[in-house]
């Protein structure tokens, strides 16, 4: 016996399918606008690339600010910059929807690491358009014709990281308009200017301007796409701080024949305290490091295990016969395992500076990086007395004469402030909603990353703004960002004006 299917769930689902089809439309009219206007877009994203933007150059800085709140009032935003003591100001945006009654915030920060001029093979503050690998051919975009070749890269510094949202943004409002589509939700931008530079003062900003900064859902803007290229979202990232170490020998360097194997080495001492505190799988050594670590959740274990492998294809790019630990995926370890990584050592000279001396202090630079539910204060009580158990006397400043003379082995620490990890809940309505505004229009299934192994101030927005946080990256995942020759693929812009466009006019709250 056959069944009928109802008269209203055929009307349904040919409503859904038009439904579809209006929105594919519409994204397709997005990426009309885009093709026939790419050199202008590019040119644009060039000139904000274009105004150095380390955070302590407070001149530059503010140029940055005043040229993007410039960017924002030229598609209609109201905007303004958020001052804050000692600061470099915040851009704040607001585009608000006659008929939307839900607020959508989004994060990006301008500002960028410092550069080692000598290390770039163009100006860093002078942006290149490349055919691809750093060593490939330059381009005049001015007299390129049609259509740029998506693979084509453009070197400057916060390329990738971290302005690149900034012009996909702006560009995916300015598609919006030519196609005659309005956002869904009201829209909050925030922009900040200190973030490579550690977001010191961001939880007192954050706080003086509470109430403009309340929203639905942030969406935090930072960070490269999959190794795979494909679109991710993240619902966390790990948490960070660090300490730069100094260990002390004798006052002058000393002849090591005459005087060594008697006379503390301080490059031995440090490398051992090190040696001590992590193994050659990365497995952290200090008692008790991973007591507060969080579980994860069984929607964050299967999310994990629907996320493309990329350990063969990095190995691969990055010559390397095996990883740290082969027991472990680089997902499971960025996400759900914190990490102790030895940013740099310093002490005496190699090659034809060496000298046979025992030298006067060696030092060292390291990081941790800290997954929910670790604490700053408690990851910094407990390596301290790690080092105290090594036979360390910990000193807050110089040691001074006496000191050095009283004291076998010193060691002065000097740590930063750092910050916690955060992580949003996959299953939450605002997560869900996110994931589906962006899938359903633009046709591929995101991968869902429950944290990213980079830091990034989430807390801050759960903490001080009770608002849940997803993050949304777009730049390439190869982007060198934070080292010389930084990047943006021009596919990662295109693929991100879509993406903007796409959440502002498709989120339902």
């Amino acid at each position: 016996m056959k069944r009928r299917i109802s008269p209203l769930i055929i009307i349904c689902i040919l409503f859904t399918l038009n439904v579809r089809a209006e929105v594919s439309d519409s994204i397709q009219k997005i990426r009309n606008y885009r093709q026939a206007n790419e050199q202008k877009i590019v040119k644009e994203f060039m000139e904000l690339l274009a105004i150095p933007n380390v955070a302590s150059d407070s001149a530059n800085i503010r140029k940055n600010a005043d040229f993007i709140a410039e960017m924002l009032k030229r598609r209609g935003v109201e905007s303004r910059l958020l001052e804050f003591k000692d600061t470099p100001p915040a851009v704040y945006g607001e585009l608000k929807s006659p008929t939307a009654a839900k607020t959508i915030g989004i994060y990006v920060h301008y500002d960028g690491q410092p550069v080692d001029v000598s290390q770039w093979k163009s100006e860093p503050w002078k942006p290149t358009l490349r055919e691809g690998a750093v060593d490939s051919k330059s381009i005049d975009l001015n007299s390129a014709s049609g259509s740029l070749n998506p693979e084509w890269r453009l070197y400057a510094r916060s390329a990738g990281d971290d302005k690149a949202p900034i012009s996909a943004i702006t560009a995916a409002l300015d598609a919006m308009k030519a196609a005659g589509v309005s956002p869904s939700v009201n829209v909050k931008f925030f922009f900040e200017g200190e973030e490579e530079a550690g977001s010191a003062h961001l939880p007192g900003l954050m706080q003086q301007y509470k109430d403009l900064l309340k929203a639905d859902v942030w969406m935090l803007c930072d960070g490269p796409v999959h190794q795979s290229r494909k679109q991710q979202l993240f619902f966390g990232a790990r948490g960070v701080m660090g300490v730069e170490m100094t260990v002390y020998g004798p006052t002058r360097a000393l002849h090591s024949g005459h005087y060594g194997n008697w006379a503390p080495n301080p490059i031995a001492l440090l490398a051992n305290l090190l040696a001590s505190m992590r193994d050659m799988e990365g497995k952290i050594l200090i008692p008790n490091f991973y007591d507060s670590v969080r579980p994860l959740t069984d929607s964050e274990r299967k999310a994990i295990s629907e996320v493309p492998a990329p350990d063969q294809q990095m190995r691969g790019e990055l010559g390397l016969a095996q990883t740290e630990d082969n027991n472990a995926s680089m997902v499971e370890r960025v996400v759900s395992i914190p990490a102790l990584n030895i940013r740099g050592f310093q002490g005496g000279n190699v090659g034809e500076k060496a000298a046979n001396a025992i030298p006067i202090e060696a030092k060292a630079s390291i990081d941790f990086r800290l997954v929910p539910d670790e604490k700053p204060a408690k990851v910094r009580e407990m390596t301290e007395q790690h080092i105290k158990n090594q036979g360390f006397h910990i000193v807050d400043k110089p040691p001074t004469p006496e000191e050095r003379k009283q004291f076998a082995k010193i060691i002065y620490l000097q740590w930063d402030d750092g910050y916690p990890a955060a992580r949003t809940s996959m299953d939450l309505p605002e997560s869900q909603a996110v994931i589906h505004a962006i899938e359903k229009p633009l046709g591929f299934q995101l991968i869902n990353m429950p944290s990213l192994g980079g830091s990034i101030p989430m807390y801050l927005f759960v903490d001080v703004l009770n608002t849940p946080v997803i993050g949304l990256p777009i730049a390439n995942h190869d982007d060198n960002q934070h080292a010389a020759n930084e990047n943006l693929r021009l596919q990662n812009l295109w693929d991100g004006i879509e993406i903007y466009a796409a959440l502002f006019t498709s989120l339902q709250l």
